[in-house]
Parts: C-alpha cells; structure tokens; sequence
C-alpha cells in the first residue's frame, strides 16, 4: 500500500525527472513537471458544475490523505517535500475549475498557476506555513483559486466589451 500512496504522491514518480535531467540541481522542475502531468486529465474531467465540484472535494481530501502517508525516498526533512506533486496537479485542477477546456484557458491557467504557486502570494503563503498536509495541498489549492478567479474576471470583462 505504501508504495501505491508514494506513486501517487509523486505523480508516478515524475517529480524525480529533474533529478535525471538536470542532476547538479535538487529538485529543480519537480512542481512545474506535476502540473504539467494535470493538463491532459483537464480533458477527462466533468463539464457539469456540480460534478466537477464533487470531483474537486474528493480530490482534495484525497490529496490531503496521500500527502499525509507519504514516505518518498531521500534525504529531505520537512513538511513540504519537493517530491510531493499531487499538490500541484489538486491546485491546477482548483485553476481550472468551470473553465472552458480549451488550449488557451489549459495555458493561461498553467502559467499563472505556476507563477502563483512559485511566488507564493497572500493568502498562499499562509496555506504554506501549515506544517501538514493540508498545508502542503491548500496552498496550492489557493494558488489554483486565485488564478480561476483572475480568468472568471478576464472572461466577464471580455465579454462585456470593456
């Protein structure tokens, strides 16, 4: 059971990637490679409203538990490790959250997402000081919802002609 809670945690072990790619450079790309492996699920999700809304609880909770269980390999101590990407991918599902499934909401949400997720703006920043794993998930989750709200409003506004 371990290592099916550490396969998914690490996004079937993608986060270990940079490692290979770039070996002189720890964790370099770990969280950008986990969001990256969201996008094509983007496709398999629910269109309805109240489906994706159930989906994302389910989610969540469930990346909560498995972020909580795992115990990846390595040195790192802390509460965050790097090698933990289910975070990433329960964030940009947050972002693209009843958004139209289309490449250039599926690339706007991933580059705000990811320059979020990078600088870690209020209220992010306080998610991330949670040492556990619901600090570990929300702050990426909060990430994800800051930039669905950026998109909703650049949709109304583009809509109203203004």
């Amino acid at each position: 059971m371990q290592r099916i809670i550490n396969a998914l945690a690490s996004g079937l072990y993608i986060s270990y990637l940079p490692a290979l790619i770039i070996p002189f450079k720890k964790n370099t790309g770990a969280g950008f490679l986990g969001t990256l492996l969201a996008v094509p699920f983007v496709f398999l999700l629910p269109t309805d409203f109240i489906l994706y809304l159930v989906f994302l609880l389910v989610f969540w909770v469930a990346s909560v538990w498995i972020c909580a269980k795992a115990k990846l390999p390595g040195k790192y101590q802390g509460h965050d490790n790097p090698k933990i990407v289910l975070d990433e991918m329960a964030g940009y599902f947050t972002a693209m959250m009843f958004l139209p499934h289309t490449w250039p909401f599926i690339i706007a949400a991933f580059v705000l997402f990811r320059t979020f997720d990078t600088l870690k703006p209020w209220p992010v920043s306080h998610f991330d000081r949670i040492p556990n794993a619901f600090g570990v998930v929300f702050d990426d989750v909060a990430a994800g919802l800051m930039v669905n709200i950026l998109i909703q409003i650049f949709i109304i506004v583009t809509r109203a002609g203004m």
